[in-house]
């Protein structure tokens, strides 16, 4: 049996996010875009339990499980849900010398991520975690 197509691609598919994610929030870069994702990423899974981030995970193709996964501390203390602002700020705060991302940057990386997800799994997916976590995905430029 060949490995399956979503690794054959896996390249493709983080590119398009990260252009995607590029066009949506309009920041200069794929890098910029990158950050911002990684950023959001690490702020939604600072508020989830363990067996909601790998719900979570298995909605997302390979080259974002890998995204979400990156530099995780699975012994960093959970935070509490915020408002929408408080949390892009805190995007924010991933290498803030280098991170140019928007003060919607939750919201543009929402909209992208379902540019490129499977989204019935995705919704689906959502569906089974806490109101909190699905509200956090549901701000999305529609």
């Amino acid at each position: 049996m060949p490995y399956p197509a979503e690794y054959q691609r896996a390249t493709d598919h983080f590119s398009k996010f990260l252009t995607d994610t590029k066009l949506v929030s309009m920041v200069g870069s794929v890098h910029q875009a990158y950050t911002m994702a990684q950023g959001v990423f690490q702020v939604f899974r600072r508020r989830v339990s363990m067996e909601e981030s790998l719900l979570f995970m298995q909605s997302l193709n390979v080259g974002l499980r890998a995204l979400y996964s990156s530099e995780w501390n699975p012994n960093e203390k959970r935070k509490q849900w915020e408002s929408l602002e408080i949390m892009n700020l805190e995007v924010k705060e991933l290498r803030p010398k280098h991170n140019f991302s928007t003060p919607t940057a939750i919201q543009d990386v929402s909209t992208s991520l379902r540019m490129n997800v499977e989204i019935e799994l995705f919704e689906n997916t959502l569906n089974k975690l806490s109101h909190d976590a699905r509200l956090f995905w549901s701000h999305y430029k529609k």
